[in-house]
């Protein structure tokens, strides 16, 4: 396993560390409220960086999430990549990706998943493939302009559908849902909404196919742990600079914080805590792309981005003494998308659980 960037996927996370240092500042986030940043989005798909994720994979758009955690920049990014374009690209059909693809490319389409936590029974396809059901959070639905919902099919499984929000129709609806952290999320209600399946596709039909045993929900399933992951290690390193960074200058008896033992202690814990989650989503994100199984890799990283990723952000928090607890204090925004993003991604004890049936379940191979 080799996790170094290539150039095009160093490019690429140089310029989004660029645009979101450059646009998403506190002043900035504090003025927005719980908007989306739309002029941050412009400037994202100006620069072409929602295109280059078909090119970079997942591994690239791994590092461009966490240039975006490290500011908590208020945009539909890895929703709409995650959701969205990657999805499409690997098991759409070909009517579909030509459809689809330029606008997600060009940021005009965004869309968001409808994955209820726990089992992907919350929508139920009918026999000519209209959904129904509820999914009570779903990230970035109020900015979507398409939405992909996993759905129990009426012979069994879980198939990818997706549906135009204009498409919700008849008595399904779209409500608007406050969170932790400023998501734009939404409450979405099918009630016989018309949708298409996403693939199945040949799995050698394209460069970087997903193993031919992975169902398309399945792979978009660990797609979206590892690029949530992915931004919770960004949110945990951006929380965990700014502690440094204060515990540095504030001084109590005439010394820095920063030269307790305890203080550095506290760091150390959350620095490997944050390398964790790191490393974990890059491999998972690696193999994804090279066309491995990486359904274990995903839930790995998922559980550390939500077990030690909460740890780091109370940690940040903590560090700061009162100004802490201050909720206009920068740090705070990371401790709000840090606790939202281990809620949303599930609770440990449920993503252990989930993990060993899959160990149990996969068969052994050599590439394991």
């Amino acid at each position: 396993m080799d996790f170094t960037p290539s150039e095009g996927q160093c490019a690429a996370r140089d310029l989004a560390a660029d645009i979101f240092a450059g646009l998403s500042t506190p002043e900035r986030l504090a003025s927005l409220g719980t908007g989306t940043d739309t002029e941050l989005w412009k400037a994202l798909c100006a620069t072409g960086l929602p295109e280059a994720v078909e090119e970079t994979g997942l591994l690239g758009l791994a590092l461009m999430l966490e240039e975006q955690g490290r500011t908590t920049a208020q945009v539909p990014f890895a929703a709409s990549c995650a959701f969205g374009l990657l999805p499409v690209a690997r098991h759409g059909s070909d009517a579909q990706r030509a459809r689809l693809l330029p606008a997600l490319r060009a940021g005009a389409a965004v869309v968001a998943g409808a994955f209820p936590r726990g089992a992907s029974g919350g929508v139920r396809a009918g026999a000519d493939g209209t959904l129904t059901g509820v999914v009570p959070l779903v990230p970035w639905l109020q900015d979507a302009t398409h939405v992909l919902v996993p759905a129990a099919a009426e012979g069994g499984g879980t198939g990818l559908y997706l549906l135009g929000i204009d498409d919700v129709g008849g008595a399904g609806v779209v409500e608007p849902v406050d969170t932790t952290a400023p998501w734009r999320a939404g409450r979405l209600t099918l009630a016989d909404s018309p949708a298409e399946p996403l693939g199945p596709r040949d799995p050698g039909s394209s460069p970087g196919s997903s193993p031919p045993s992975l169902s398309p929900y399945a792979d978009a399933l660990a797609l979206a742990r590892t690029a949530f992951a992915a931004l919770q290690a960004g949110v945990c390193a951006g929380s965990l600079a700014r502690a440094v960074a204060y515990v540095s200058e504030r001084e109590q008896f005439g010394r820095p914080l920063a030269t307790k033992q305890a203080v550095q202690l506290r760091a150390a814990d959350a620095y490997m805590d944050v390398e964790a989650i790191r490393l974990t989503t890059y491999e998972a994100a690696w193999r994804r792309d090279e066309g491995l199984t990486a359904q274990t890799h995903a839930l790995t990283a998922a559980w550390w981005a939500a077990e030690a990723g909460r740890r780091v952000v109370h940690t940040g928090q903590h560090l700061h003494g009162g100004v802490g607890a201050d909720v206009e204090h920068p740090v705070h925004r990371h401790f709000l998308w840090g606790r939202q993003l281990d809620a949303y991604l599930g609770s440990p004890p449920e993503l252990l659980a989930e993990l060993g049936r899959t160990i149990a379940a996969e068969p052994v191979t050599e590439d394991m």
